[in-house]
């Protein structure tokens, strides 16, 4: 279940199946009067037992604590998980010609409620379809070089998604596009053909979208994961053109090749040599094997559950010595800002990031993870929140060998450098004056 809250125009509720696919969608008055939250109360409820509803996902940005607070209020099943998701760009995406090509007859709100909880169900998956400028990417990213900038992020990006692997009987066309290999086209044309004739059963299936050629095929196959299917090897990493590798070394163990992904007995008896030939060296085996011990393994973190400390929902609720829990949400060179959950982040300076002597907040933490921080002052007027990571008041001093050098002194008798010369001043308006 996704919820994009708000106060006036009621909460936005969409209810997903495993795949994302859009099941239900409604309004709930949530923040209403009495009468009005009661029925909420009662028909969330009702959705929850329908839709066999898994996990709730509410959006944090206005009205969001108090959203959140609502859910955790019903009496759920004790399986299913509440939980905030940052929203940073789904207002981005719902308005964006992607949205309206998949939901052309839906209001933008109720497709920022399903962005929220695809977030929730797989955030790689939905976050590649907005432009990472608009996820808010860093305190100077408007004074660098646009293009540049661009081209790092969408490089990042395709790392991630083939580190990851995608699952192409459920990636949208804007996730395979970021596959090597691939490009909108054949994305396209990879999600009409399953849309057409159904899911892949194996990666060979592969072969029958319609431009995706052999080279294309070669390059993208290895990152492109057939979940439950006939060939084990296909929730792999590993290429359909080592399959026969794979193949000889269970015959050679007198195994399956099953028994090669769950026995590491079986994986130590691998004589790994015996393998290497003129196309295959290694390297190559050796990443073999490590996907054989971890087939299909996603390098993200488990998902743990997090909730921001109960009753401290504004700015107003804030006491000096608190300590609750909140994620960072941005790194600069004085320090790191924090959510804890008033709508207003607060800010650890860099002498408040350890009990040490930290030159580069980078060093301590980075952006999205949980923290516990300690309240030292709330300005109400001018709504800013200090915040500590420390554990004593004692600020930590600079160790004498992080503090930059003086010059050393030219030994006695030495002629001193000269002195640059100083540069007569470049008027560039009276060059172009010249010119013309």
């Amino acid at each position: 279940m996704g919820v994009d809250p708000g106060f006036r125009t009621g909460c936005k509720v969409i209810c997903l199946d495993r795949q994302g696919k859009l099941l239900h969608h409604e309004t709930l008055f949530i923040h209403g009067s009495a009468d009005q939250r009661e029925r909420a109360a009662r028909r969330a409820e009702a959705l929850v037992a329908e839709f066999a509803v898994e996990a709730v996902a509410v959006g944090n940005g206005t009205a969001g604590r108090e959203t959140e607070a609502f859910f955790r209020s019903l009496p759920l099943p004790p399986a299913v998980a509440v939980a905030m998701v940052n929203e940073s760009g789904a207002s981005i995406y719902s308005a964006s010609e992607m949205a309206r090509e998949e939901f052309p007859d839906l209001d933008l709100t109720v497709r920022g409620a399903i962005s929220i909880g695809r977030r929730l169900m797989d955030p790689l998956a939905e976050l590649v379809k907005i432009d990472p400028k608009s996820i808010g990417v860093g305190q100077y990213q408007h004074d660098v070089d646009q293009t540049a900038l661009k081209q790092a992020l969408d490089d990042v990006v395709v790392s991630c998604v083939n580190a990851v692997g995608v699952d192409v009987n459920r990636a949208s066309a804007a996730l395979l596009t970021y596959v090597s290999g691939l490009g909108p086209r054949l994305a396209r044309h990879i999600v009409a053909h399953r849309d057409a004739h159904g899911p892949f059963r194996t990666r060979e299936d592969l072969k029958a979208v319609p431009r995706l050629g052999p080279k294309a095929f070669e390059q993208a196959a290895g990152f492109l994961r057939i979940v439950d299917g006939p060939n084990i090897l296909d929730a792999s990493a590993v290429h359909p053109e080592r399959y026969p590798i794979v193949a000889a070394m269970a015959a050679d163990l007198g195994c399956q090749v099953a028994d090669l992904m769950t026995d590491p007995a079986q994986r130590r008896r691998i004589e790994v040599n015996r393998y290497v030939s003129g196309e295959v060296g290694l390297p190559t085996l050796t990443d073999i094997l490590a996907e054989l011990a971890k087939p299909g393994r996603d390098p993200r973190r488990r998902f743990e559950p997090f909730a921001f400390a109960a009753g401290v929902e504004k700015i107003e609720d804030l006491v000096v010595g608190m300590r609750l829990p909140g994620i960072v949400t941005n790194v600069t060179r004085f320090g790191a800002f924090v959510d804890v959950g008033v709508h207003q982040d607060g800010l650890v300076h860099v002498s408040q990031m350890a009990d040490r002597f930290v030159r580069d907040p980078a060093e301590v933490v980075k952006v999205q993870q949980k923290v516990t921080v300690r309240v030292l002052e709330v300005d109400l007027e001018r709504r800013r929140i200090a915040l500590s990571l420390r554990e004593t008041a004692e600020i930590p001093k600079p160790d004498p060998e992080d503090r930059p050098r003086a010059p050393r002194r030219p030994a006695s008798g030495a002629k001193a450098p000269a002195k640059p010369l100083r540069q007569p001043f470049h008027n560039p308006f009276a060059d172009a004056l010249k010119r013309n």
